[in-house]
């Protein structure tokens, strides 16, 4: 190994001349301008910003291109591969060369650092980094027209943060060179040294199989631009190397798959990536045609198409028989609709893969979800609680499109791949302005409830704003909605229900003709040989968790939870900075503690789902999914003031899983 520093411009230069290249193993540039800024404040201020590790080799390995907005030039002499510090050097590559979407400005006033907006753009205390940093600036010139805008700062302070700021691209980064490992080796090397890093198993995975199979990059970024411009844009590099791996392996991705990978062979691989791109030209037509998915972003979990690629990637090459197809969408239903992959992913994928190569896949299937030989209905029970993030959410969609449900202001029938002012939008019937603070006291599980919801364009959407359903499906100028056009979206037609008092009992009669309608969806695809006697019910009926955050300017606050199983309700809080933080543990691979309801409850991370036990519940979902909810409650945060005082009662029994997603 050797050790060595280079400065800052030196090394932007070398990217520039295609001296430092990235090799495939490297994942893409994940930067936002908030993290840049912070980098560049970082170098100001003369704090660490660690080193970097690169490669040289006499191979020739295959590379990804840099995000820097343009080609490198070929180098005249042998290049380094940079193996760590990507994201560093691609920021300050950008920063220097005046990227579009790295404009950092730095006001001298305050030595604040963010990406330029019309605002700052305005202000004269502001300065982009670039002008005073890039390779010929003029800092004299600069720091003569600051002190002119800015009479009332001392001009020597004025020049010394100008100076100081100029000076970074002067700095210098310690760097370590290996040379002379092959590339398998160099692999194994990125993948420990990212391994107690925030990088997910897909990244470190895609790295193994980068360093086994020269040119998959490129084979998985080529597949998922094919399904992007078909509406699958869900279907992306992280996805296929999930599909990928799991074809190969057998099972989801794991801490040992990695080593697994490297000693696969290149048939497997071969063959492993031939079953993906079949399975996925066979499964994508029979979900759009047949069950009239147009969009990726429809379907609640991507990991339910794994199962299915490998079926219908190993199929012989005879006919697909309409019994077979049918089966086949109704377990890929039944397994969003039980939230299958809602934890336990790895070892889940572990049953269903081989499940699905084995004699009679979609009957093992069926029997792996607990629903062989029984008939799975939907009642409005069901349907209690259940808002956005649910998978009954997705059935209500794919209900109203099978019923041929019609926008209301355009006529077309719903899609959900319309652009512009007809793109789709789920729009509250009773609006949430007449429910909230309403004397019947409304929660805001009840608002958001998925029978409170229709979809429709966006134009409609705002045409109808704040109206009561009592004035604007009556009203004479479109929409003018007919009872035929409300049935379509499986909304009851009684004029009593259509005023704010009679809300409950609205949602009561639409959750009974939106059950109606998702049975008899999955009663179409269900397979003849399915008992229909034997009834399959929904383990979270009747159940929901909903969190409402408290929060104040000078306290991040606390989260109340209130949470409802059969005939108990259950209340509880914890801090919201103390879920944040156990939210970006997991983030890093790590297991952490929450205190919930005045006791310490362990959080589990596997892969990228989190666990946390929360009152009757094992509430559990990816770290995105999570991220989501704090984003969504710090959106809808309420004044720390009129937080409840809640007496700490710690939930004794058995918990059950709950989807992160359906949490209101």
């Amino acid at each position: 190994m050797e050790k060595t520093e280079r400065d800052i411009q030196t090394l932007v230069g070398q990217i520039s001349s295609g001296e430092i290249k990235l090799p495939e193993i490297q994942r893409g540039y994940v930067w936002k301008p908030t993290q840049v800024a912070k980098l560049i404040e970082s170098l100001y201020r003369g704090y660490p910003t660690g080193s970097l590790l690169f490669w040289r080799t006499a191979e020739s390995p295959a590379t990804r291109s840099v995000a820097i907005g343009g080609q490198q030039a070929n180098p005249a002499v042998q290049p380094l591969f940079l193996l760590d510090g990507q994201q560093r050097l691609t920021s300050l590559h950008r920063v220097l060369n005046d990227h579009s979407e790295a404009q950092i400005v730095f006001n001298v006033e305050t030595e604040a650092f963010q990406n330029q907006s019309a605002a700052t753009a305005k202000d004269p205390r502001w300065i982009k980094v670039y002008e005073l940093a890039r390779v010929g600036a003029q800092q004299y010139q600069l720091i003569s027209t600051m002190q002119a805008a800015l009479p009332r700062l001392d001009p020597n302070l004025i020049g010394e943060r100008l100076g100081r700021l100029a000076a970074i691209r002067n700095r210098a980064f310690h760097m370590e060179i290996l040379a002379e490992f092959p590339y398998e080796e160099i692999a194994q090397i990125f993948v420990r040294v990212n391994s107690g890093r925030p990088l997910k198993t897909s990244d470190l995975a895609l790295a193994t199989l980068s360093a086994r199979w020269s040119g998959v990059l490129q084979k998985l970024e080529d597949e998922a631009d094919h399904w992007a411009q078909q509406h699958y844009q869900d279907l992306d590099v992280t996805f296929l190397t999930r599909a990928l791996t799991g074809t190969v392996l057998g099972r989801g991705l794991s801490t040992w798959s990695h080593g697994r990978l490297v000693a696969a062979s290149d048939e497997e691989l071969e063959k492993g990536w031939a079953t993906v791109q079949r399975g996925l030209r066979h499964l994508i037509p029979l979900l759009r045609e047949n069950l009239k998915v147009s969009n990726s972003n429809l379907i609640p979990s991507h990991v339910a198409l794994l199962p299915l690629i490998v079926l219908l990637g190993e199929h012989p090459d005879t006919g697909l028989d309409a019994e077979t197809a049918n089966g086949i969408i109704y377990w890929f239903l039944l397994a969003n609709l039980r939230n299958r992959y809602s934890s336990s992913t790895d070892t889940r994928l572990g049953q269903d893969i081989p499940a699905a190569r084995g004699p009679e896949p979609v009957k093992k299937l069926l029997s792996n979800l607990g629903v062989n030989g029984a008939h799975f209905e939907v009642t409005p029970q069901d349907l209690i609680g259940r808002t956005v993030g649910s998978p009954y959410f997705f059935l209500s969609f794919l209900a109203a499109k099978n019923a041929g449900a019609r926008d209301w202001w355009y006529s077309t029938e719903i899609s959900a791949t319309a652009e512009a002012g007809q793109k789709l939008e789920y729009h509250h019937i009773h609006p949430q302005a007449t429910l909230r603070n309403h004397k019947k006291d409304y929660s805001k599980t009840e608002i958001n409830d998925l029978a409170n919801l229709a979809f429709i364009s966006a134009k409609a959407n705002r045409k109808i704003s704040d109206r009561s359903p009592g004035e604007y499906f009556v009203d004479p100028k479109p929409p003018l909605l007919t009872e035929e056009e409300l049935a379509a979206h499986f909304v009851p037609y009684d004029e009593s229900l259509r005023h704010a008092d009679a809300y409950r009992d609205f949602l009561n009669a639409r959750r009974t003709l939106l059950a109606r309608a998702m049975t008899e969806l999955l009663d179409r695809f269900r397979p003849a040989w399915m008992d229909e006697t034997a009834v399959v019910s929904d383990p979270l009926a009747g159940c929901s968790l909903e969190f409402t955050l408290y929060q104040s300017s000078w306290d991040a606050g606390r989260i109340v939870v209130n949470a409802k199983r059969e005939d108990d309700e259950w209340t509880g809080t914890f801090g919201f900075a103390d879920l944040e933080s156990v939210i970006e543990a997991a983030n890093g691979g790590l297991d952490s503690d929450l205190e919930i309801a005045g006791e310490p409850v362990p959080v589990r991370t596997e892969s990228d789902t989190v666990t946390i036990p929360i009152g009757p519940f094992l509430a559990s979902g990816t770290i995105d999914a999570w991220r989501k909810t704090l984003e969504r409650e710090k959106a809808d945060a309420q004044p720390l003031s009129r937080c409840p005082v809640v007496e700490p009662r710690p939930w004794e029994g058995e918990r059950l899983l709950f989807p992160v997603t359906s949490i209101e």
